[in-house]
């Protein structure tokens, strides 16, 4: 595709070879093309009036008695009131369309009443037990869970959230296989904890003291950053910009990145391993994807040495990928764990570990104990949520809004020169950000807030991931409509042309 020169050459992928006065040009065809004020789609829902604190107040506390680690988005910190489905509202009303749920935590939708419904009702009835004396919601909860599950994936651990869920499913590898070593890939997120942090990999989220301890990384098969990947690598309607001369059903940079997997089997860890943990989607890195068949050659890599396969699904689960329930499903294989967290429980703090008898039966030869996890509040709110998702068709609404989405986030790909690479499925998209197409170095700091402020200041509120916080995280709830998602593009294509604007102007 030809690229103009000068000073908006770089940002801007189409139109013609630069003549004099053609910036000039440029930026007046790129303002007919489109109008700079997006539509917000209509709302029957209003929020009722903030009451509490003043915001300078809100944002004194904050600043005095909340842990500082706990960093806020935007240069004005958002003070949200009240959430409906897929809107939020600030403490002064405005409306934003959630493009990000929560960090992919909601997954109904806000308040969804079926879900707010049967919490009030368990809330007068029955908070807690633990798990020393059984309650019906507990039962109940199980048996729906794992119907949606492949054999022999039947049997479940409740726990408060991913990293919970994480830590258990390390510990169990260990104590089954009765190896300790374990593998995950570079730029993957599983939780925050001191001994699920050994399987985060990416440096903003290390800090100074050791952790880790039988955790080794592997090469990260990213077909767009990674050393090889082309055009029909992923599972995805978008691939990427990359070549490839791979004849049909052969995929060249899948065979180079098992090559590195069973490097790191060779080099880096013991004969026997405990086992390999992955997201079947990254999500904190931005929504990368590997080649298709790699995890099902990693799997049996995995087994071949006595470990066993842990799927992290706390992102990618409970139909967000559209296709399928389950993100392992989009690979063709059945992992010994799955985790879950996050969408489970809509915003209520759950997550879970489901697994094989055999694997269960080697935590039951001592005591553990989990006080909240499957708490009858939770497990009523959980059930509510798998209720929601078949009757509400949501895990239908994320293939068919997701593609839309997709679709047109790649036109703007084809258009703007930053814009590196567009990812994803279903409702889990990313959109990695360039200084340009042939070096694929991140888009700067600066520029990517930019970008992301004026999103937010037209009513779209979007995530940020990648290793250099370079991607775009596109995750709403799952009850998003088209006409939403349109809304949401058209504010992505102007914040963009406001950067083209201020780049235009230096």
């Amino acid at each position: 595709m030809a690229r103009a020169l000068g000073r908006l050459g770089p940002l801007w992928a189409g139109g013609r070879r630069r003549h004099p006065g053609s910036d000039t040009l440029r930026q007046q065809e790129l303002k007919s093309s489109f109008s700079m004020q997006a539509k917000m789609p209509p709302c029957d829902f209003s929020p009722g009036k903030y009451e509490s604190y003043p915001y300078e107040r809100m944002l004194k506390i904050r600043k005095q008695n909340l842990s500082p680690s706990l960093v806020t988005y935007y240069k004005k910190p958002l003070l949200l009131h009240q959430g409906h489905m897929q809107w939020l509202f600030d403490y002064e009303g405005r409306r934003y369309l959630d493009l990000f749920a929560g960090i992919v935590t909601v997954s109904v939708g806000h308040c969804h009443p079926k879900i707010t419904a049967a919490a009030q009702k368990q809330l007068g009835h029955l908070w807690h037990t633990t798990n020393i004396y059984m309650h019906p919601s507990i039962q109940e909860y199980v048996e729906k869970l794992t119907a949606l599950l492949p054999d022999p994936l039947k049997v479940v651990y409740l726990t408060n959230s991913g990293s919970e869920a994480n830590d258990l499913a390390m510990f169990m590898a260990r104590l089954y296989t009765r190896n300790f070593d374990l593998i995950c890939f570079r730029g993957g997120y599983h939780g925050g904890s001191p001994y699920a942090l050994g399987l985060t990999s990416i440096g903003s989220y290390k800090h100074g003291v050791a952790n880790g301890f039988g955790c080794q990384t592997t090469m990260l098969p990213d077909v767009f950053r990674g050393p090889w990947g082309g055009s029909y690598c992923r599972d995805s309607l978008v691939q990427t910009i990359r070549k490839c001369s791979c004849s049909q059903g052969c995929c060249e940079a899948n065979d180079q990145y098992v090559e590195q997997f069973k490097d790191t089997l060779s080099t880096c860890v013991t004969k026997a391993i405990a086992g390999f943990i992955a997201e079947p989607i990254q999500g904190v890195n931005g929504a990368v994807q590997y080649p298709k068949r790699f995890l099902k050659e990693a799997f049996q890599l995995v087994r071949e040495r006595g470990g066993i396969c842990i799927a992290d699904e706390v992102q990618t689960g409970f139909g967000r990928t559209g296709s399928h329930f389950w993100g392992f499903q989009t690979h063709g294989v059945v992992p010994d764990v799955v985790t879950m967290a996050k969408g489970i429980g809509n915003g209520f703090p759950m997550a879970a570990v489901v697994t094989t008898p055999e694997i269960a039966n080697s935590l039951a030869q001592n005591l553990h104990f989990n006080t909240f996890g499957g708490n009858p509040l939770a497990c009523v709110v959980g059930s509510a949520v798998l209720d929601a998702i078949a009757e509400d068709g949501l895990q239908k609404n994320s293939e068919e809004v997701g593609t839309y989405m997709l679709l047109e986030f790649a036109k703007l790909r084809d258009k703007f020169e930053i814009i590196g690479d567009v990812r994803g499925k279903g409702l889990m998209i990313g959109i990695e950000m360039v200084k340009n197409k042939d070096s694929r170095q991140p888009l700067p700091a600066e520029e990517m807030s930019q970008i992301w402020e004026d999103c937010k200041d037209m009513g779209v509120l979007i995530g940020r991931g990648g290793i250099y916080s370079q991607t775009f995280r596109v995750k709403p709830p799952m009850c998003i409509t088209k006409q939403d998602a349109a809304f949401a593009v058209e504010v992505f294509h102007a914040a963009l042309m406001r950067h083209l604007e201020r780049t235009a102007a230096k």
